[in-house]
């Protein structure tokens, strides 16, 4: 059995409610990168995280988001205007494919008795 070289480093997302531009646009679909290690330690530097530690969720996602909808650019402002479901949503997205599957739990079905995990499904497969 022959073992891929290739990681996927790109996912792509659609976000429940999505972003609405100051032109009235509705942006729901978008990808995101594989984080690295710069991404989680150079917004450590920020002062505005000195002020909020809740900030650093911003900051990291304003680097991982490479794509949303049709808008050029994707910065702090624009994740700032996120709606909470959607911050949430990318929030989930960024440990699911960071760090695996998250929101896993030991389940026992009632009729056979057999254990086994549910959760959400790994992005990309």
């Amino acid at each position: 059995m022959s073992e891929s070289n290739h990681l996927q480093t790109d996912f792509a997302f659609t976000l429940p409610k999505g972003y609405v531009d100051t032109k009235g646009t509705r942006h729901r679909e978008g990808k995101m990168r594989l984080a690295t290690a710069m991404d989680e330690i150079a917004p450590l530097r920020d002062p505005r995280v000195r002020d909020n530690e809740a900030y650093l969720t911003i900051l990291i996602l304003a680097r991982v988001v490479t794509q949303l909808g049709s808008l050029v650019e994707i910065n702090t402002n624009t994740i700032e205007k996120l709606f909470t479901a959607d911050l949430a949503y990318l929030q989930e997205v960024y440990h699911q494919i960071n760090f695996g599957t998250v929101g896993t739990q030991q389940v026992t079905c009632p009729n056979c008795d057999a254990t086994f995990e549910v959760g959400p499904v790994p992005l990309g497969e």
